[in-house]
């Protein structure tokens, strides 16, 4: 299930070279990851699960100014991988042009105990592109 999200950039968003600074779009992108998590987990894996970053790579084609708007998108594009889970955040400016892209990956751990946990097919299956559980997936 995609998910999105509108931010504008405000005077604190904005660095000396007059658009959004690379760290406010990192933050977008985690701001992206924890809605997409609170709107869409059933309430027990938000309950026992927290999520971690360990991994962002951040493509840069476009950027915005002082009172510009980005409608960002995030999904999960495939299968968890034992711990982890990619994550895509695209952001378009007013045109729909995408003008920052970022593949994450995230390490999903057992809120108690703080330690990895395996991501089971029914934590991800909401969140999944395409609708599917994934298949297989091992520590």
């Amino acid at each position: 299930m995609k998910f999105t999200r509108t931010f504008t950039a405000l005077p604190e968003h904005i660095d000396v070279m007059g658009h959004v600074n690379n760290a406010v779009w990192v933050q977008w992108v985690q701001d992206m990851a924890t809605a997409h998590w609170d709107a869409v987990a059933d309430p027990q894996h938000a309950r026992d699960f927290v999520w971690l970053v360990v991994r962002h790579e951040i493509d840069y084609r476009g950027n915005i100014g002082p009172g510009k708007s980005v409608t960002g998108e995030t999904w999960i594009p495939g299968e968890a991988k034992g711990a982890t889970s990619a994550r895509r955040v695209d952001f378009r400016d007013a045109a729909g042009k995408v003008i920052v892209s970022a593949l994450t990956t995230w390490a999903m751990l057992d809120r108690v105990t703080q330690r990895l946990v395996r991501v089971r097919p029914e934590v991800i299956a909401p969140f999944r592109s395409d609708g599917n559980p994934e298949r297989g997936s091992t520590v």
